[in-house]
């Protein structure tokens, strides 16, 4: 029998996707206790502050200059699919929508016709350090959805199924299920003018984690035109069927038969998987549309409106010292989380 390992690339800070998913990137931070202003207690002299990507001390403060994080920008053309694992995220928006999620959150944002956002990682704990970890994922809209009005959902911890899968031994395999069936664990819905809402799209988006000397059977996806990839960030080796994987690998698997991983150690992966849009892709930096007329018109009407303004006192908002968490949208709907 062939491989059902079709190709395998070494996985570096942002992750090789394809169609449908547009990025994939893996933050993991290793933060200091925090200071008064939700930013490390920590001397920043030496990094490139407003571009600090390089890890010094394990830790990054990306674009922020006082908090770490990502302040104001803007998107358009496509969502942004945010599942948080440790920390905290502070979302505020051109809408006047506001939210704090984590600890297993996942926030789904369409930015649609365009939307301004800002993305901080507050540090709330002044006497321990303050990890941060989680996945962002660009998955594509449909031409005809590109241009739907901005929004975000809230996939709260809770809400969240996990697959699990306990051997005669009772070492366990727990699939967190995102976004696609697997068994009979159905997640929330994504957003209505997504390309994972449809059926026939075969998008799953699931995390794996996988006990020392494990044994998971992935089953074959409903389109064989799907593209599935498998992320192995965690651990030092992973079998798939009988080839071996190393760790910080992502391999693209063959999607139209069962696939059998066997852990040597304690292994995670992400996987993504989707049938392609097939449509044109024209990017520049936070837009994404088909043709390059529309990549123009998009940073035009930017300009213009300022896809609605921004209504906040600061391009890197936080939402307090209070580390509940809650969706504020733009209608007023609040959202809170329970407690984890």
């Amino acid at each position: 029998m062939t491989s059902s390992v079709l190709q395998t690339v070494p996985l570096g800070f942002q992750w090789p996707t394809a169609d449908p998913f547009l990025f994939c990137v893996h933050h993991l931070d290793h933060y200091p206790a925090a200071n008064d202003q939700l930013g490390p207690a920590a001397s920043l002299a030496g990094r490139s502050l407003g571009q600090d990507f390089d890890g010094i001390d394990g830790w990054r403060m990306y674009h922020g200059q006082v908090v770490p994080g990502f302040p104001a920008h803007p998107h358009r053309g496509f969502e942004t699919i945010t599942y948080v694992r440790q920390g905290l995220v502070d979302h505020s928006d051109s809408l006047g929508a506001a939210a704090r999620y984590g600890r297993g959150d996942v926030q789904w944002m369409t930015a649609g016709s365009g939307i301004v956002h800002a993305e901080m990682f507050p540090l709330l704990d002044r006497d321990l350090p303050n990890t941060a970890e989680l996945f962002q994922i660009w998955i594509n809209l449909p031409a005809a959805d590109k241009m739907v009005d901005a929004h975000f959902s809230m996939l709260w911890d809770h809400d969240i199924p996990r697959h699990i899968v306990t051997d005669d031994q009772g070492r366990a395999v727990e699939v967190t299920v995102i976004a696609g069936l697997i068994g009979t664990q159905q997640p929330p819905s994504p957003p209505p003018a997504s390309w994972a809402s449809r059926v026939d799209a075969d998008v799953a988006i699931w995390h794996i984690v996988m006990e020392a000397g494990t044994r998971f059977t992935l089953p074959a996806a409903a389109d064989a035109q799907t593209n599935r990839t498998l992320y192995v960030f965690a651990g030092e080796r992973l079998h798939i069927d009988d080839e071996p994987i190393a760790a910080s690998t992502g391999a693209v698997v063959d999607c139209t038969r069962d696939i059998v991983l066997t852990a040597d150690d304690s292994t995670e992966i992400l996987m993504l998987q989707g049938r392609p849009l097939g449509e044109p892709v024209a990017q520049y930096g936070p837009f994404v549309m088909n043709t390059r007329a529309e990549i123009q018109q998009a940073f035009d009407d930017y300009q213009r409106t300022q896809f609605g303004g921004w209504p906040w006192d600061r391009d890197d908002p936080v939402h307090g010292l209070d580390g509940a968490r809650f969706a504020r949208h733009a209608d007023g709907n609040v959202e809170r989380a329970l407690p984890v």
